[in-house]
């Protein structure tokens, strides 16, 4: 339990929240959850389990100051390529969780972001169905990023609008003369969705890994020491203050 002081600071934190600069799109990378079962001389699967668990209390906070979308990235394309023993585990765990986010009574509205064809089948039909069991639901967007990757996303994009402009019977100087911006994002796994206005990244690691790479163009972003499991709110709430004292001028 926190301690006295502890959570005289959280509220400290809480008072100096600006309301009217709550960011409305957080991107999350919860990073560090094979580190943090190394220092609690865990098994790796442990650490997932645990990066798991912290989940819903995240969007609890996230809830709780009015923030209205947040993206997870709970998968990358890169970390297909652990042990299979490791990945087997970690699908798994994903499965489990998403589930329990879509479960009857639970206030998220899921969306999958991701290129589903690089997961085994069945735990693609399975996250599918747990989005669709959310469609209706009038609370926080949660975009779980599964089989994610920045670089992959923006081919993906290319390539889904190539193929409805030739779909269209356009031919490839006409689909040279309309390519713009706009037509790309709208073939983004984001498409219809405000940009991030903050990143948040545990674990000590400042960059970014390909996440969002096309939406956070003029995301803000903060980085954090504690990996996944050890993330409190009391770090959340500082990236929130910290986020609201900064100026935004989106590149001019």
């Amino acid at each position: 339990m926190p301690t006295i002081i502890y959570r005289l600071y959280e509220a400290h934190l809480v008072r100096q929240l600006d309301p009217t600069a709550v960011p409305h799109h957080v991107g999350v990378i919860l990073d560090g959850n094979r580190r943090w079962a190394r220092k609690e001389d865990l098994d790796s699967a442990d650490g997932h389990r645990a990066g798991a668990a912290h989940i819903a209390d995240l969007l609890a906070w996230c809830r709780g100051v009015g923030i209205r979308m947040v993206t997870l990235w709970l998968l990358s394309t890169d970390n297909l390529h652990r042990t299979a023993e490791e990945v087997t585990a970690l699908l798994a765990i994903i499965a489990d969780v998403v589930d329990d986010l879509a479960a009857p009574g639970a206030p998220w509205k899921l969306r999958i972001v991701g290129s589903m064809s690089v997961l085994p089948p069945e735990l693609a039909t399975r996250l599918s169905a747990a989005e669709l069991r959310t469609a209706d639901r009038a609370g926080i967007e949660v975009n779980i990023a599964v089989g994610y990757g920045g670089r992959q996303e923006i081919t993906d994009a290319v390539k889904s609008l190539l193929q409805a402009k030739a779909d269209a019977g356009q031919d490839l100087r006409e689909v040279i003369d309309t390519l713009d911006v706009e037509a790309i994002g709208e073939h983004l796994y984001t498409s219809g969705q405000p940009d991030p206005d903050l990143v948040i990244r545990t674990s000590g690691e400042q960059r970014l890994s390909g996440f969002l790479l096309w939406q956070s163009v003029h995301s803000e972003f903060w980085f954090c020491d504690a990996y996944w499991p050890d993330f409190r709110r009391v770090d959340f709430l500082r990236a929130l203050r910290d986020y609201s004292a900064r100026h935004r001028r989106f590149g001019e």
